[in-house]
This record gives structure tokens, C-alpha cells and sequence, in this order.
């Protein structure tokens, strides 16, 4: 059987993992695929890196290091004899070139790229379909775990009513930490650096951003709708204060940075922000550098699926079985194949996404209040006129020589709007001093 030759563009971490995989487990690959499937070219800026890389693998790659190796990327696009692209340079500029001008070649391209797919998946899966090309993407989400295929084909059966995930492993580990030793964000954050989890700018993973880009696409196939990732309301976990870490552990909850899109009668909802979850849910006991993603189906009810999110190897899996799947689909009639976004292209729909105000949600308020008769009656007053009902409350006692106390208040679920106007009150109320915490809750059981 003739092979199906690959070019990789971007051998660094995610790239030389997926060499190495696909070089080790080359005989059961091609079992599974039932043909070869074989890296014939590698680009990248840093030629000596990728020729370090064929090195190491030591004999039996047939590839030539001075003349398999390039650092033109736009030669492996262009090349007739590669089948399958590559990209895992990620960005959004040359490798939406790249990408586009692969599809335009008809070549099937597999990326990692997910801000890339969240900001131009629309105009790439519009290119591919016009072309009757595969744009594979299952290492864009979540590192080794299989979230789009099971998603996109496994959950084929099920209106999916919603998605949450721990799909960033900086941030999860981050507040792993502030949680099990009491630090502050930003020590934490400087361990997070040394120990390679975070980057030297961390923006995209503690301000949500990255998180952002994963729950578009999870949203995308789950409910059939196209990217609109400029609505995606997002908040990350700079702010976040360990004093709320400890106070939701002495109520039975974890603070994690989570995704969350829900379809409702009005509309899907589309967010990130820190969540308080009950500690008795597995999601919640996902610690270090961990993902994990909830899916709930009509039919079947919470799945959860639990993984390595990041890394060479277990991101290279992920590169890897979409290879299997191109391979195996590519002589397969274009109209019959699983769409890129699980449901056929003419039946996407545009839901209305909602605006933060409209969600629903259970909420965390801390605020700090003088230690005198009757704040609590105020408080509680403005959260009844607004329909609020209150779940739990806690009182902390005042420190010696200080007149302000923390107060903690659990509420049942709401509509945000009438939480932002509730708070607005409150911290206009004389005995409350400062600003009211607020973090989201989610049951996560229904």
C-alpha cells in the first residue's frame, strides 16, 4: 500500500513529539491506519533543531538531514508529494497562510493551532470544504485527551446541553498550589515560571485567554454553531486572592479556572472565569497540570474525560490520530465524511450567545463588613429584593485589634444582572468597606 507522506512545519516541543511518537510506534500506526504513514520533510526556522531531531532517532526514518530538512515552510505546502500538512508553529499570521495555501494545494492539514481555529475557523473549514480536504484538529483541545472526536462522533447521538472543562494546565496548577500551601498568586505564579508550566509572559493562560480559544471550538461541535470567539466573555485568575481558596475549602468547594458553554432556551453560553465546584466531583479533585472536560449529553448523561494536557508526547498522541483518521478517511467520499465541526456545513446554526449579565449561575460573595448589629440584616435585605436566595453563609471573627470582619455568602443560582445590581448595593451600604469578591458556582451534577 502506497504511504501517505507527511510534511511537519514546527519541530519544537509539540513537533518532536510527534516525530518520536510516529518514528517509535511506526509498525502499529500502520496497522491501525492500514498503510504507512511517514514524516518525508520538516521545516523549521531553526534548521539545526529539526536535523537534531532526525539524529536522535537514529536509523530507519529514511529521511536525509541536509535534504529533508528546510526552512521554508511554503516549500512543503507547495510540495506535490506530501499529502498530509502539518503546522504546529502555531500563531495566527504564517500559519494561516500556510494552512490556507496547503487547503488551496488540496492537501488535508492537521494543526494544534487553536487560537488560530477559534479567531479563522470559519473562513479555514469553508476553504477545506470548498476543496473536499480534511482540516484536523483533536491536539488543539486539551493535550492527549481524545475531546474532539469524542465530542464530534462519540456523543453523535446525544443533544449535548453542556461542556466544562479544566483546559488549561498553567492555570490549574497554579491554583493547585495556592491551595495546598496557602501562597499568593503571584509567588506561585514565579514557580509556575522556573518549573517550565508557565510562560515567561503568562497572559494567555492566567488572564483565560488561552482556555478562551479551546472552549470556542468545544462550543463549535458540541452545539453546531460557527466561531465567534470575540463573544466569549473571559476572566482570569490574577485577581484571585488565597484567602478565597481557603474560605471555599471550609465551605466543601475548589476553586478552578474552567470553561463552561451552555445551550439554554435563550441562547449558548459562553465563559471563562474562576468557579467555585463542590470538592465531592471528580472534576474537582483534578490537580497539577491536569485537564479535564465534562460533557453532558441528553442520552447519556456527565462524561468525563481526564488527561495530560500539554506535552510532547501526549499533544503528539493527539497529532498523530488525526493522522490515522486523515489517512483512513482521505479516499473517502467528501460529502460522507465526519464534518469538521460534527455537524454537516449547512446546518450550523447561529444561536445568540449571551452576554455575561444574562447567564445563570450560583455565586461566592466575600465582603468585608464593621463588626456592629444589623449589617447582616442589610445585606441579606438587598439580596432578598433582588430574588436572591441565600445557600450558606459564614462570619469570620474580626482579628484582635481590627473593627472589620469577613463575611462569606453562598447564594442559589441567579441571573447575573441582578447580582451586579445586588453588589452595586451593597458596597454602597456605609458599613461595607471596599469592593464585594464575587466568583462564580457550578454544581456540575445535572
Amino acid at each position: 500500500m502506497k504511504p501517505i507522506n507527511v510534511g511537519l512545519i514546527g519541530t519544537g516541543i509539540v513537533g518532536g513529539g510527534t516525530f518520536t511518537v510516529l518514528t517509535r510506534n511506526q509498525e502499529e500506526i500502520t496497522r491501525r491506519a492500514g498503510r504507512p504513514i511517514r514524516i518525508v520533510k520538516l521545516a523549521n526556522r531553526n534548521m539545526a533543531r529539526a536535523q537534531e531531531l532526525i539524529q536522535k532517532s537514529g536509523v530507519g526514518t529514511g529521511l536525509d538531514i541536509n535534504k529533508d530538512v528546510t526552512d521554508d515552510a511554503f516549500s512543503i505546502v507547495n510540495d506535490p508529494n506530501i499529502d498530509i500538512v502539518v503546522e504546529l508553529i502555531g500563531g495566527c499570521t504564517v500559519a494561516k497562510d500556510l494552512i490556507l495555501q496547503a487547503i488551496n494545494n488540496g492537501k488535508h492539514v492537521v494543526t494544534a493551532n487553536k487560537a488560530l481555529l477559534a479567531l479563522h475557523g470559519n473562513e479555514i473549514f469553508a476553504a477545506a470544504q470548498k476543496k473536499g480536504v480534511i482540516v484536523a484538529f483533536e491536539a488543539a483541545i486539551a493535550g492527549g485527551i481524545p475531546i474532539v472526536k469524542a465530542v464530534r462522533e462519540g456523543l453523535a447521538a446525544n443533544r449535548i446541553e453542556w461542556i466544562a472543562g479544566i483546559i488549561n494546565g498553567t492555570t490549574n496548577f497554579i491554583l493547585s498550589e495556592m491551595r495546598e500551601k496557602g501562597l499568593a498568586f503571584a509567588d506561585v505564579l514565579g514557580e509556575a515560571q522556573r518549573l517550565g508550566y508557565a510562560e515567561a509572559d503568562p497572559t494567555f493562560d492566567v488572564e483565560g485567554i488561552d482556555a478562551a480559544h479551546k472552549l470556542m471550538i468545544l462550543a463549535a461541535i458540541g452545539f453546531g454553531i460557527p466561531m465567534q470567539f470575540d463573544k466569549v466573555y473571559i476572566e482570569g485568575i490574577s485577581k484571585l486572592a488565597s484567602v478565597d481558596i481557603r474560605y471555599a475549602e471550609e465551605l466543601g468547594y475548589r476553586v478552578k479556572l474552567l470553561g463552561i458553554t451552555k445551550r439554554t432556551e435563550k441562547g449558548v453560553e459562553l465563559r471563562v472565569h474562576p468557579t467555585l465546584i463542590p470538592e465531592k466531583r471528580l472534576i474537582a479533585n483534578v490537580n497539577g497540570a491536569m485537564n479535564a472536560v465534562l460533557v453532558k449529553g441528553d442520552a447519556v448523561g456527565a462524561t468525563l474525560y481526564y488527561g495530560a494536557g500539554a506535552g510532547a508526547e501526549p499533544t503528539g498522541s493527539s497529532v498523530i490520530a488525526d493522522l490515522v483518521d486523515v489517512t483512513r478517511m482521505a479516499t473517502s467520499d467528501p460529502h460522507q465524511r465526519v464534518p469538521h465541526l460534527a455537524f454537516q456545513p449547512d446546518q450550523l446554526i447561529a444561536l445568540p450567545i449571551l452576554a455575561i449579565t444574562e447567564i445563570h449561575s450560583a455565586y461566592y460573595l466575600r465582603l468585608r463588613a464593621l463588626d456592629k448589629p444589623g449589617v447582616l440584616a442589610d445585606v441579606t435585605r438587598i439580596l432578598g429584593d433582588r430574588s436572591i436566595s441565600i445557600d450558606a453563609m459564614m462570619q469570620k471573627e474580626p482579628a484582635e485589634n481590627e473593627t472589620e470582619a469577613d463575611i462569606v455568602i453562598l447564594t442559589h443560582i441567579t441571573v447575573e444582572h441582578q447580582m451586579d445590581c445586588a453588589i452595586a448595593e451593597i458596597e454602597a451600604l456605609p458599613a461595607i468597606a471596599g469592593k464585594v469578591t464575587r466568583i462564580r458556582l457550578e454544581e456540575l451534577g445535572k
